[in-house]
């Protein structure tokens, strides 16, 4: 009672129109803040755009169908038709690696592993996310290619009707193909993915755990029919996240792929550039306008492609939210 008294005395105290005006501040400093990242990204098209008009006009290769990506100081032929290949093929990958693995640890640690066993757990993966890329890609090329080279070459002497699986232009013997990038693009993504799927099972309703039990359900069950359609949305909006970091990485994938090697079609071992890595890889070609320009227009692609990922994504969340 004294202290509902109290606050009730503490708001008759409030001058209304001092009330009204720090309403309308705290309104105008939220609105400011949210709006402050759409200028942000627009601003950030824009200038690419601008940047990447000039030698758009001066390319004379197709930007979207060729495989050339040749700069000079007085001529460009550039396209994007590889580059987009090794990016999207090693992220979505890399996804499909990352997801099972990081939904499995986040049930595991929301529904079976015990309080002492859970944070320290957690907070192992978690330091997943705090390893340098260049760690990530030296470990990558040195530790993991040649541990996977027995299985690299089970999959692409048995599974090689498989266009994915096909014999690319690498030698599996040196690691340096999409397929050693993949994986490890899905342990550097693995730790967002968990993170996030590991706070959205913990909303899970208790009334909906409980009820699930009370019918008699088993903890699988519990599971299945209450804590994963929960949180579905929460994983793909995760998945995405993950998927935008495996897109723009740069160091790692620029140590591991062989980029001297043509990718001739959608198989795991073929090597090449991503965007990003390609963009890295050039950077001493900065100086001169046209050949910045063709790189601008490369970044600008995955900037694109980013966008159009993430969008989609959301349009995904927001309708298993409303079904």
């Amino acid at each position: 009672m004294g202290n509902g008294s109290v606050a009730k005395s503490a708001l008759a105290d409030v001058d209304p129109h001092s009330a009204r005006i720090r309403e309308r501040l705290f309104k105008f400093a939220a609105s400011a803040a949210g709006s402050a990242i759409v200028v942000a990204i627009g601003l950030i098209a824009l200038f690419l755009l601008v940047r990447a008009i000039p030698a758009l006009r001066a390319n004379d290769a197709n930007f979207f169908t060729s495989a050339k990506f040749e700069t000079s100081t007085d001529r460009v032929a550039f396209g994007i038709r590889d580059l987009f290949m090794v990016t999207v093929l090693s992220s979505i990958t890399a996804l499909v690696l990352a997801v099972p693995i990081a939904v499995g640890i986040a049930v595991f640690l929301t529904q079976y592993a015990p309080q002492r066993l859970s944070r320290p757990f957690a907070a192992m993966v978690d330091l997943l996310a705090a390893v340098p890329s260049i760690v990530y890609g030296l470990w990558g090329i040195f530790v993991l290619a040649p541990q996977i080279e027995p299985l690299a070459r089970f999959l692409n002497e048995n599974l090689d009707w498989i266009f994915l699986f096909s014999k690319g232009n690498v030698s599996l013997a040196g690691g340096g193909t999409i397929f050693t990038a993949s994986i490890v693009l899905a342990v550097m993504i693995l730790p967002i993915i968990t993170s996030v799927s590991r706070e959205v099972f913990r909303q899970t309703p208790k009334m909906q755990i409980e009820a699930a039990q009370a019918l008699g359900a088993t903890k699988w069950e519990v599971i299945r029919t209450t804590v994963l359609p929960f949180g579905r949305s929460g994983v793909i909006a995760a998945s995405m996240l993950g998927l935008g970091r495996a897109l723009g990485e740069t160091v790692a994938v620029l140590i591991i792929l062989r980029s001297a090697a043509k990718p001739g079609n959608w198989s795991l071992f073929d090597g090449g550039y991503t965007f990003a890595s390609k963009i890295a890889s050039a950077a001493a070609e900065f100086s001169e306008p046209l050949p910045t320009g063709a790189y601008i227009s490369a970044g600008f692609a995955l900037f694109v492609l980013t966008f159009v990922v993430n969008a989609a994504a959301r349009a995904v969340a927001g309708g298993k939210v409303n079904g």
